[in-house]
């Protein structure tokens, strides 16, 4: 049977990425099983399961005749040291016999001075980023196939923790104070997550992806003043800025959980940190990236439907 015509279980398919993948999927017409951890309201056409990650037999039965896995599932981002290498290898022990794709990020980059590369040694600096490079290193070297498709911040429909997310988007379009980290003027790579769905499924039917890690194409890069004058700009309202200094951060670390895991991957916003992936293009196929007026605006269309 061709990989393109076989069913895919996507794991996490109510959060940003993975509700994309499911998008994706049903763009193109392939049966999906939707994995997630609550019950969620019926997609017409998806087969929808309900299942704990983290119980081997639930995980087994979700996991059951698949040929395909997206593993786009993640506990909450205060809780990846302990929660996250278990998870993944549980995912990654139903996923026997199955091509797994492993939605993950940046991280283990640390920080650089140049292009992301998928050449790029594991170089994390905090524990996040350890955590993310473990993972990877283990899925690489099982005797399965594996795929790793890596992406930055992103932003978009459904995505409301990133840090382009609800706390980026939110007051943009209120026309409210932006407080940013790092600073507001360095070049960064944003991904859009239909373009991340969509890469991601790509990623999936290439037989030539297997074993290796992939960047994910995105729109070329913008400072997040920019990026925050483009939100504003597609609401209509004047875009207001304000970047949180590294000395208030420390403190405010100290009694605020969300600001004390920030502070880990500060150094991304602090220099130019830009993604290469022009591997993708060249190995995998033509990508065009949504441009970032048109994305934006669509992401501001939803975040006005769904408050």
């Amino acid at each position: 049977m061709e990989r393109n015509t076989d069913p895919v279980v996507v794991l996490g398919a109510a959060g940003a990425i993975g509700s994309h993948v499911v998008d994706a999927l049903m763009a193109r017409g392939r049966p999906v099983r939707a994995v997630t951890r609550t019950s969620r309201p019926h997609r017409a056409g998806v087969e929808s399961v309900v299942a704990d990650l983290l119980d081997p037999a639930a995980l087994r039965a979700a996991a059951a005749d698949a040929t395909v896995i997206v593993h786009a599932a993640q506990p909450a981002y205060t809780r990846w040291a302990a929660e996250f290498p278990a998870l993944t290898s549980a995912i990654a022990d139903a996923a026997t016999g199955a091509r797994l794709v492993f939605a993950d990020n940046l991280y283990s980059c640390g920080p650089v001075d140049g292009p992301l590369t998928e050449e790029l040694p594991a170089a994390a600096v905090g524990v996040k980023g350890r955590v993310r490079s473990r993972m990877a290193q283990e899925l690489l070297q099982r005797d399965q196939d594996v795929v790793i498709a890596r992406m930055s911040d992103y932003y978009g429909p459904r995505g409301l923790l990133s840090t382009a997310g609800s706390t980026l988007f939110e007051p943009a379009i209120a026309g409210r104070m932006v407080r940013l980290i790092g600073s507001a003027d360095q070049p960064h790579t944003w991904h859009y997550l239909p373009d991340v769905g969509r890469a991601l499924v790509e990623l999936a039917d290439a037989p030539q992806a297997t074993g290796r890690v992939w960047h994910v194409p995105a729109a070329d890069p913008l400072t997040q003043r920019e990026l925050v004058a483009a939100v504003a700009a597609a609401a209509g309202v004047p875009p207001r800025v304000s970047v949180l200094p590294g000395p208030l951060h420390a403190a405010l670390a100290m009694v605020h959980p969300m600001l004390r895991e920030l502070r880990e991957t500060r150094y991304q916003f602090a220099a130019p940190f830009v993604v290469d992936a022009s591997r993708f293009t060249r190995e995998i196929g033509p990508f065009e990236p949504t441009p970032h007026a048109t994305a934006v605006a669509a992401t501001v269309d939803w975040f006005r439907a769904a408050a």
